[in-house]
């Protein structure tokens, strides 16, 4: 027998006073949208919750697309009993029985938001409690560390039973903490950033530079695939694809081996920042991680960063790579990150970079280069923006 109801509870978002209005419809929206495929759902809300009506639709579905919203704390399978305690009891042993593996222990706890009916809390569980101890052979109660727990919520209208809580993403809803450039390559690292940057509220917008004809069509579609993948989380993405070819064929020329890395990932911030500039985004998120390259050690991070204005955020500069790995299996970027299709930055990647860049050096090769603040802005000018979209479909009316 499936679920008839999701209890969906919001987290962060409720603490935000005047916000608060704005932050919940954003997160209404975005489950709305998700749930468009599942047109028999319903929902009720209340402060801090939503009640979505399953009337039929798979719970599995409903929270398969509910593990992509930001802003839910948690939420759980449940089922409904009329205001009787005579149905809340049979409904309570239903869903014990339901319970896989089967528990040895449990316990049952209650919460009367209705304070009409005539027990209270303590009386409830009680009462609960023991009709499912009468016709449930081999069950024990443990108040302190049950194997299942048994949930009563007491509404004013009706009651829900449940015994699983599932974490949501939590965090903010798509764009309560403003935009951001996420500088976005085919590999693993940076979609996951950009995952994190959206979960903390920001809208976000993705930037790729490509070497065309040095990368294929088929990186660039890589990385169209990965900016969709997103968009299952945070809706439409606006994807700015750079061209980087001459710039980066021209410093072959101009910059000496050892440096190179240091020098094109300045012209790429530098860049980026002006399409930042261009769409009112406040800060760039990339998908540095401390240590894990010659252009990540802390040095060649203050070398690079220091072009640019604007806040960089760096949400996994210490995570582990297998963190990340299994952040990017999580939220569905992995396997076509892995895909073997390379983007500019390892195709040109020398032999031996440094780990410990020269600010002084690397200044003077940028100042050898009297073409390369033309060379940026027309690299700005030329940019291709697409939005790029997970589906495209009206399913808001039904729920505002």
């Amino acid at each position: 027998m499936q679920p008839e109801v999701i209890i969906v509870r919001l987290g962060e978002v409720m603490l935000k006073g005047r916000n608060r209005g704005r932050f919940v419809r954003t997160v209404h929206a975005q489950i709305a949208d998700l749930l468009g495929a599942m047109p028999r759902i319903g929902w009720k809300q209340e402060f801090g919750r939503l009640y979505l009506e399953l009337n039929g639709e798979r719970y599995e579905e409903a929270a398969r697309q509910l593990d992509k919203v930001f802003g839910i704390v948690s939420y759980s399978p449940a089922w409904k009993a009329p205001l009787d305690l005579e149905a809340i009891q049979e409904t309570g042993l239903m869903v014990m029985k339901r319970v896989e593996p089967a528990p040895a222990t449990f316990k049952v706890s209650s919460r009367r938001a209705n304070k009409r009916f005539p027990l209270d809390s303590q009386q409830i569980s009680y009462e609960v409690g023991g009709y499912i101890l009468e016709r449930m052979s081999g069950l024990t109660v443990d108040v302190r560390h049950p194997e299942a727990e048994l949930r009563v919520d007491m509404r004013q209208e009706e009651v829900y039973l449940y015994t699983e809580v599932a974490a949501g993403n939590g965090g903010y809803p798509i764009g309560s903490n403003g935009r951001a450039m996420l500088m976005l390559s085919g590999g693993i690292d940076s979609p996951v950033a950009g995952w994190m940057a959206m979960r903390r509220g920001l809208e976000i917008e993705a930037v790729h530079f490509h070497s065309y004809p040095y990368t294929s069509d088929r990186a660039k579609d890589k990385v169209i695939e990965l900016t969709k993948t997103l968009t299952q989380y945070g809706g439409p993405l606006k994807l700015h694809l750079v061209g980087f070819t001459d710039i980066q064929t021209r410093m072959l020329e101009a910059v000496r081996e050892n440096i190179r890395i240091t020098v094109m990932r300045r012209i790429m911030m530098r860049i980026t920042e002006k399409l930042a500039h261009r769409r009112k985004a406040l800060g760039i998120v990339t998908g540095e991680n401390l240590g894990q390259v010659a252009s990540q050690t802390l040095p060649s991070l203050h070398a690079i960063g220091q072009v640019a204005t604007l806040p960089i955020l760096r949400p996994l500069i210490t995570l582990d790579k297998q963190e990340i790995i299994r952040w990017a299996e999580k939220i569905g970027t992995y396997e076509t990150s892995i895909l073997p299709y390379e983007d500019c930055c390892t195709i040109f990647v020398p032999k031996s970079p440094t780990t410990n860049p020269n600010m002084a050096v690397v200044e003077r090769a940028e100042q050898a280069m009297p073409w390369l603040d033309e060379a940026i802005e027309e690299a700005v000018a030329k940019t291709e923006t697409i939005e790029v979209y997970w589906k495209q479909r009206d399913t808001l009316d039904r729920f505002f």
